[in-house]
């Protein structure tokens, strides 16, 4: 599958001693180094299931690990990064059902539509950008792999022996979100499980592959006709493209569990080794005190935004403006106070000198690096503008090399 297009990004010059990058590791609750073991780094962010336009939630996500993606650039490293597209499961043949098109037509125009939303908010693609159909070989792969460890079972279904994960087989199953049973049965039916299904081993058990509906998609394996469940496909996606212990596995909090949660565990079992070094999640964006969501008709979108002529840098700095674990609501005074800054920084940019800028990239850096803490690296900015615009500066390249670095590290062109 085709990603966007690569934009360029500027070189700064060289941080001759860059502070190590830390983020919060959700499953051991502490800030740890998130720097690779050689010159590539390796991060895995969960994709979109392609039946809705994108909302400022996602785009939140992405943004934030566009950052990080960012800031490994201009330590020099080389980013392998993956990302996925769920272009074939329940919400999408749903929604293209009730508005009566055809799922692969669906899927590939919100996709396209995502793709011209991360091109407006100046994200970096993904060096590989994969959907699960076009992996279906890597996903019957995984399975079997798990089926020769005895961890995949057909459920006791005379109609429907759909194939399960074992759970009960992973001993450290847990350990990332570090929910109690009950609490988890019910988050697992919350988001899409099916913990009370009769014929399972366990509650918890996730299904890996679906045996063919009538009317839905399917294709031919070795354990009957049918298509993959969630998790596996991410699994199988990102082992096959990054390989096992790659350094970030990125995505929302909503997907700790049971998609991250059940993706490390299939991924252990499979490969007898990790299955992320660390696991990284960004907030929840909410409006009107609820949590944005396509089921409660709350989103805010991006392509709206856009089409009402908001320019996409106040977007982006609208979301740089909240740090990437709190959960936050969207508001018009964010978006009103992040055009407000835009405009000041591309004043300053245009000035014909400004104070020195090395000391605002020194601090911008090292607040990206203590956890991406974006709101200090825009507050560095948002003095070193104050003070440019304030006082008669007489450093003639300061504008041209802060405009530069608000591109290289935060993705805001000026």
């Amino acid at each position: 599958m085709q990603a966007w297009t690569v934009p360029a990004v500027p070189r700064l010059p060289v941080d001759q001693a860059p502070a190590p990058v830390r983020m919060f590791d959700t499953g051991r609750r502490q800030l740890v180094e998130v720097e690779p073991a050689g010159r590539t780094a390796r991060m895995y962010v969960c994709g979109i299931t392609p039946y809705d336009a994108t909302h400022v939630g996602h785009a939140n996500t992405y943004v934030v690990f566009d950052l990080l993606h960012r800031l490994w650039l201009d330590r020099g490293l080389d980013v392998n990064y993956v990302q996925n597209v769920t272009d074939v499961d329940d919400p999408l043949l749903e929604r293209a059902s009730a508005i009566g098109v055809d799922w692969q037509e669906l899927a590939a125009e919100e996709t396209e539509l995502f793709r011209n939303d991360m091109t407006a908010l100046n994200a970096l693609p993904p060096r590989h950008y994969v959907g699960a159909v076009e992996s279906m070989p890597l996903i019957i792969r995984w399975i079997g792999q798990l089926s020769q460890r005895g961890l995949i079972y057909p459920i006791d279904d005379p109609d429907y022996p759909d194939l399960y994960f074992a759970q009960a087989g992973d001993p450290q199953f847990g350990s990332l979100s570090l929910l109690g049973e009950a609490e988890a049965v019910a988050l697992f039916a919350e988001r899409g499980g099916d913990p009370d299904r009769p014929g399972k081993k366990a509650p918890l058990d996730c299904v890996v592959w679906r045996l063919a509906r009538a009317g839905e998609p399917s294709w031919e394996t070795a354990f009957g006709s049918g298509r993959p469940g969630w998790h596996i496909e991410c699994v199988a996606i990102a082992l096959d493209y990054l390989g096992p212990d790659f350094d970030v596995q990125g995505g929302g909090t909503d997907l700790i569990f049971p998609h991250h949660e059940m993706c490390a565990a299939q991924a252990r079992l499979a490969t007898d080794q990790p299955f992320a070094r660390a696991y990284v999640h960004s907030g929840m964006v909410g409006f009107d005190g609820e949590k944005m969501a396509k089921s409660k008709g709350n989103l805010v979108l991006i392509s709206e935004l856009l089409h009402a002529g908001v320019d996409p840098m106040a977007v982006r700095l609208a979301l740089l403006s909240q740090h990437y674990r709190r959960d936050w609501d969207w508001t018009d005074g964010l978006l009103s106070v992040a055009i407000q800054r835009l405009n000041r920084w591309r004043e300053a940019a245009r000035l014909d000198a400004g104070i020195n800028a090395d000391q605002t990239i020194k601090q911008m850096r090292a607040a990206l690096a203590d956890d991406l803490n974006a709101p200090e690296a825009l507050a560095a900015v948002d003095a070193w503008a104050g003070a440019s615009t304030a006082i008669d500066a007489d450093d003639a390249e300061a504008p041209t090399l802060v405009a530069r670095a608000c591109n290289a590290l935060l993705g805001v062109q000026l």
